[in-house]
């Protein structure tokens, strides 16, 4: 099959560039692969991309020449904001590819991209026509401005139907799929399928477990990292945090003053996975919707539970029992009470959710099992290109 993949970096790297590296390179084995790329831009550049989006002719015309160039079977999109903006969406449709676009956030819902904010989950987008709420409480970077122009960018090209042009959307959960299905994006609902993220295995396993839990990931309010600290701060439990971020001066004072909480600072995947691998368990403390972490996937697929919050996806991917146990994450109380059930497990007890963790992630999140997914929505949508053809 001819497959073309198109991919926005945002000025940092973000889960959502792996998920495009992981499955272009998956596919690229056994499949006729070609990348189209776009890059955010900071300062007054990145200021007249963002303008551009509404309707980027040049952005469009890359688009075209790729695909008349290639001739693909079919088009996966897995992010536009902003460098490439919603235009290309059209501009595939005109040329009659079959197009599949992942969802990673919900920017096409709400201008906050991730439904949260004053501290809070942030949900009245979904149910307003235009994100006047979200204006008003300035949701993106506390600008009005910069709310706005997103809000009016994605309203106008809802408006236009262009949202309606993509053959097949791949959302990361049920949770995610209901939201979108459930908003004012009108969709329909069979154009949506559900798809999660992947994660290589790991050669070598180890067999011994040490006496810690571990976090990772960005240092935010939204991650829960607030609360974490709070609880840990209250227990001899231990617990390595790896990651950066906002907060990483709030987290290297509280492990300063605390021993059982140390602060390990950005680390590659080949530096965590051993340490993963021999903690009790990843603690995941998030306070908003996450999409499809690929920390938790990277612990299953080391048989390491997951610890978490009983909140959005999070609620499908750890099974109480199975694959860890869920808390509530506005209480730190709960927390620290999760985190001792699990610690008042037996050796035997433990060893079976691990096992069992492992077994939920070969079942579900292996590459193979994502390549056979991506090639049956791919086909699903040429098959119904096919039909209104």
């Amino acid at each position: 099959m001819r497959i073309l993949i198109i991919h926005t970096f945002y000025q940092g790297p973000g889960g959502e560039d792996t998920v495009f590296k992981q499955e272009s390179e998956l596919l690229a084995i056994d499949h006729d692969v070609e990348t189209l790329t776009f890059q955010n831009k900071k300062g007054w550049k990145g200021a007249l991309q963002t303008l551009f989006s509404f309707w980027n002719i040049a952005a469009a015309y890359r688009v075209r020449k790729c695909i008349n160039n290639f001739k693909p079977q079919v088009v996966h999109i897995h992010n536009t904001h902003y460098a490439s903006g919603p235009i290309i969406i059209r501009t595939i449709h005109k040329l009659g590819v079959p197009l599949i676009m992942t969802l990673h956030n919900f920017r096409i819902l709400c201008p906050s991209a991730i439904l949260y904010h004053g501290h809070q989950l942030f949900l009245s987008s979904l149910k307003e026509n235009f994100p006047w709420t979200a204006i008003k409480k300035k949701v993106l970077d506390g600008s009005t401005v910069k709310t706005f122009v997103l809000a009016l960018n994605y309203w106008f090209h809802r408006r236009i139907g262009t949202w309606n042009m993509v053959d097949r959307y791949i959302a990361l959960s049920s949770f995610a799929k209901k939201l979108f299905i459930d908003s004012t994006l009108h969709v329909p609902a069979q154009k949506f399928t559900i798809k999660p993220n992947f994660t290589f295995p790991i050669k070598d396993t180890i067999d011994a477990q040490e006496d810690y839990f571990i976090y990772i990931g960005r240092l935010t309010e939204e991650k829960g990292i607030v609360n974490l600290l709070k609880a840990f701060s209250k227990t001899d439990s231990k617990i390595i945090i790896i990651g950066d971020g906002p907060l990483k001066q709030t987290v290297v004072g509280t492990a300063n003053r605390h021993a059982n909480i140390k602060y390990m600072g950005f680390r590659t995947r080949d530096e965590i996975l051993p340490l993963v691998e021999k903690a009790e368990a990843l603690l995941v403390p998030s306070v908003w919707f996450e999409g499809m972490p690929m920390t938790i996937l990277e612990a299953f697929s080391v048989g390491t539970p997951v610890i978490g919050s009983d909140i959005g996806a999070l609620s499908e991917l750890i099974i109480p029992d199975k694959t860890g146990l869920l808390f509530n994450p506005q209480s730190v109380d709960n927390m620290l009470k999760t985190v001792q059930q699990w610690k008042n497990y037996s050796i035997k007890e433990k060893y079976n959710i691990r096992q069992t963790t492992k077994e939920f992630y070969f079942s579900n999140f292996t590459p193979e099992e994502n390549k056979k997914k991506l090639l049956e929505i791919y086909n699903e949508a040429i098959e119904d290109n096919i039909k209104r053809s």
